[in-house]
C-alpha cells in the first residue's frame, strides 16, 4: 500500500507492459532446434516429446493473465531481468528469496529520498528469470534421474519422460526470453532513462521485434540450426553460467533500438534484422541443449549430500530472514 502511494505522490505508472517474448514462434523453433540439436550422449529421449514441447513452447505466458492474480504474481518476474535497476546489487543472491528481500531493504533505504525510484525497486521493474530457470533445471535434472532409474530397472520411462517435459517447457521459455535482448533491459517497452541517441520510447518497439519481425520471415529451425555452435560441456557453476548468458544477450538491447531506428522493422529483408534474430534464437537453442545436456550428465550421479540441510538452522549458511542457506 505505501508503494502505491509513493508511486501516486510520485506520479510513476507502476505496473510495466507484460513482454511476451518472441511470439508463439521463435519459443517453438528454440526448443524444437535444441532438441534436434542434443547429441547421441544427451537426453535423446526428449526427441520423442518434440511435437509436444514445440506446441507447448508459450504455456508459460498464459499463466500472465491479469485474471490470474495469484499465477501472475509470482509468473511474470520470472521472464524477465532488467539489470539496470540492481546494479548497486552483488553479487547477485543465489537465493530468490534474498534477492527480493535486498530490494526491498533498498525500497526502504530510498524510498523518501527517491520516491519514484523506489516505487520500481521490486521483483515486478527486475525479474526473477535466472532463478526461475535455475529453478527448472534442478527439477529437470531430478527427473532425468528418474527416467535413468525406470530404464535401468527395466521399467516403463514413459512417465518419468513426460515429467521432464515439462519442465523442459519451462526452462526452454525462460532461455528463450532471456536470449532476447528486450528481455534483459527495463528498456524491454521503449527506452527508459538517458537518452542519448534518441531511441524510441514507443512501447510497440518490443512486438514489432520479436513478433511482428519474426512472423514476417518465417523463422524456422533449418534458418538456425546452422548458427548453433557445437555442444558445450560446461563443468562450472550453472547459476553463474545462466547470468552470464543473460549479460551477453543484454549487452545487445541497444543494437536492437538502433535498428529500429533506421525503421529496419519495417523491412523484412534487412539483413542486419534477420542476423540479429537468427544469433539471437540460435544462442536461445545452443544454451537449452547444453543446460539438458549439462542436467542428463548430472543426473547419471546420486544426490549429493548436504550436510546439514539447507533448511537446518545449524547449516553455516543458513539465513534466518529467509528460513534456508542459499543454493
Amino acid at each position: 500500500m505505501r508503494t502505491l502511494l509513493l508511486a501516486a505522490l510520485a506520479g510513476v505508472t507502476l505496473v510495466p507492459a507484460p513482454a511476451f517474448a518472441w511470439g508463439g514462434r521463435a519459443h517453438a523453433v528454440i526448443d524444437r532446434a535444441a532438441i534436434e540439436a542434443i547429441p547421441e550422449d544427451g537426453p535423446t529421449f526428449l526427441r520423442a516429446y518434440e511435437d509436444y514441447i514445440g506446441a507447448s513452447a508459450s504455456l508459460p505466458d498464459s499463466w500472465r493473465g491479469n485474471d490470474q492474480n495469484f499465477s501472475k504474481i509470482e509468473e511474470d518476474p520470472n521472464h524477465g531481468w532488467f539489470r539496470e535497476q540492481f546494479t548497486w546489487l552483488r553479487p547477485i543472491p543465489r537465493s530468490r528469496y534474498e534477492f527480493v528481500i535486498a530490494l526491498y531493504k533498498h525500497y526502504e533505504a530510498i524510498k523518501d529520498t527517491d520516491p519514484a525510484t523506489a516505487a520500481r525497486t521490486n521483483v515486478r521493474w527486475t525479474g526473477t528469470l535466472p532463478y526461475a530457470a535455475i529453478e527448472a533445471y534442478q527439477r529437470i535434472v531430478v527427473c532425468m534421474r528418474q527416467v535413468r532409474a525406470a530404464k535401468t530397472q527395466g521399467e516403463d520411462a514413459s512417465v518419468a519422460e513426460r515429467n521432464c517435459t515439462f519442465d523442459v517447457i519451462r526452462l526452454g521459455h525462460y532461455i528463450g526470453d532471456g536470449a532476447n535482448p528486450m528481455h534483459d533491459s527495463v528498456s524491454s517497452d521503449g527506452w527508459r532513462g538517458p537518452n542519448p541517441h534518441g531511441y524510441t520510447t514507443d512501447r510497440s518497439v518490443h512486438g514489432r521485434f520479436e513478433s511482428r519481425f519474426v512472423d514476417g520471415i518465417d523463422l524456422t529451425v533449418a534458418d538456425i540450426a546452422p548458427r548453433i555452435p557445437a555442444p558445450a560441456r560446461t563443468s562450472g557453476d550453472m547459476f553463474d553460467a545462466v547470468l552470464a548468458y543473460l549479460d551477453t544477450s543484454g549487452d545487445k538491447v541497444g543494437e536492437v533500438f538502433a535498428l529500429e531506428q533506421r525503421d529496419a522493422f519495417a523491412n523484412f529483408a534487412d539483413k542486419d534484422v534477420r542476423a540479429m534474430v537468427y544469433e539471437r534464437t540460435a544462442a536461445g537453442a545452443a544454451m537449452l541443449r547444453d543446460m539438458l545436456c549439462r542436467a542428463w550428465a548430472e543426473s547419471a550421479a546420486p544426490p549429493a549430500k548436504v550436510e546439514p540441510s539447507p533448511i537446518d538452522f545449524a547449516n553455516p549458511r543458513f539465513n534466518p530472514e529467509t528460513g534456508s542457506a542459499p543454493g
